[in-house]
């Protein structure tokens, strides 16, 4: 199929989801003990996304004290004033509902997908879980144990292992270094009254944010937010910063030894994300930078060293701009099976390849498809109701206006050629980068 033909059936099917996407009714609210709610109704199906978003995760955690969030979102579901320990749950199955949890760097996020009619038992369920939480100490050792157990299972993963050990370096100054999870060491340590302090000082209605889509309507939520949350007493919290990165960490490099895996290559550069990012546009640019470098089978890496030259056997990219702090642009590669040269001859190619970005802009053929690519993801990603509350509960628990989910598009489209070579010149550095070479087993050295 010709390239012209590829990217007209791209457009026809891309038009009418840019047009289903355009704007849906979103309204914000804020409760008199300090808690933000957004709506954004969405009636193609009769079901809603219920997500509170706390605004607190492992960056927040002082040394010592890792897995702290990570902990506490286990033990609030082990009884409250109104639910003995698993009733919540066992409630929502009654419901039919979906639900679940997880910990983040920036955030602790508690949701329920379920019929609009049975939105108010997910409230008060939540609100219950906000302020009455029990936090007892005979809970705490058989789920530490449960948590620790977790932790046993990741070191014992060669890819999560390395992954967790190049984030620790990466991260040089802030506080993205500390695992989810939290540190073995720290686990042992941690007791029942360090999670009752973090509860009182984070699970606060002033330090969340409550994001609600699908089915209802701005008046249905608004009463059935001030009945159960608006019955909850504000109280003092301590507010999360933004994880700040060195402006020039400088260059690091750790060599790994991991038998019984694939052997991998790791690269990395400190970058700002839409929070932090003057001018916000640089981070359009690097959105579309990373899709270049590695972010679909047509990008650059992946045509010129996976299917052109077989260096890597699987590349990947990533980049978290909706982050609360400065962020990593990742490029993560698996060297293939029939490669018998060493990691620092692919580390040479793949710098080939950035160099060319640093100093020439792409054509703009080239970029324009890397766009329509990004904006299709993003279009798909968001086509459900998760995925749209978890866009606008990752930008207002962060400190953003929920409204530049809307002006996504825009903004991608203004970026330039020049504008990503400037973005690849300022970012694609040394004294930016940390290199990971993972000796799985073959040996590439």
């Amino acid at each position: 199929m010709d390239v012209f033909r590829s990217r007209m059936l791209l457009f026809f099917w891309l038009a009418p989801l840019v047009a289903v996407a355009d704007s849906p009714p979103t309204h914000e609210f804020t409760l008199d003990n300090g808690l933000k709610v957004v709506v954004r109704e969405d009636h193609r199906a009769p079901l809603v996304s219920s997500q509170l978003w706390f605004k607190v995760g492992s960056a927040d955690e002082a040394p010592s004290r890792s897995g702290l969030s990570h902990a506490l979102e286990h033990m609030v579901y082990k009884g409250s004033h109104k639910s003995c320990a698993g009733e919540a749950m066992k409630t929502l199955d009654t419901l039919g509902a979906q639900y679940n949890a997880f910990t983040g760097e920036d955030f602790t996020v508690h949701h329920q997908t379920l019929e609009p009619r049975h939105l108010g038992v997910a409230f008060e369920l939540m609100a219950d879980l906000m302020s009455t939480a029990h936090l007892r100490a005979e809970d705490w050792l058989p789920e530490i144990a449960v948590i620790q157990e977790e932790r046993r299972e990741n070191q014992d993963h060669p890819g999560e292992l390395a992954l967790e050990r190049f984030l620790s370096l990466a991260h040089l100054s802030s506080g993205y270094r500390t695992p989810t999870i939290g540190w073995m060491h720290d686990l042992q340590r941690l007791d029942i009254a360090d999670l009752r302090d973090w509860y009182q000082t984070r699970y606060a209605p002033g330090n969340a944010v409550l994001v609600v889509v699908g089915d209802v309507t701005l008046e249905q939520v608004k009463l059935l937010a001030k009945t159960y949350f608006g019955a909850v007493a504000a109280r003092p919290f301590t507010a999360s910063r933004a994880p700040l990165e060195l402006d020039r960490p400088g260059e690091r490099r750790l060599i790994l030894d991991v038998p019984d895996s694939a052997t991998q290559f790791l690269m990395a550069f400190n970058v700002p994300v839409l929070v932090t990012a003057e001018p916000p546009r640089t981070v359009y640019a690097l959105r579309l930078l990373q899709m270049l470098l590695a972010g679909s089978s047509s990008a650059r890496l992946q045509s010129q060293l996976q299917f052109k030259t077989p260096l890597f056997s699987a590349l990947s990219s990533d980049y978290n701009w909706l982050g609360r702090g400065d962020a990593l642009l990742l490029i993560d590669g698996r060297i293939s099976n029939a490669y018998t040269g060493s990691l620092n001859d692919v580390e040479a190619r793949v710098w080939q390849e950035l160099d060319k970005l640093r100093t020439d802009p792409p054509a703009p053929d080239e970029l324009e498809r890397a766009r329509t690519q990004l904006i299709a993801q993003n279009i798909y990603g968001q086509d459900s109701i998760e995925g749209q509350g978890h866009f606008l509960g990752s930008l207002v628990s962060n400190g953003l206006s929920w409204r530049l989910m809307n002006d996504e598009i825009a903004e991608l489209k203004k970026v330039t050629p020049d504008d990503i070579r400037q973005a690849a010149a300022t970012y694609l550095t040394r004294d930016r980068l940390t290199i990971a070479h993972i000796q799985g087993e073959q040996t590439h050295e």
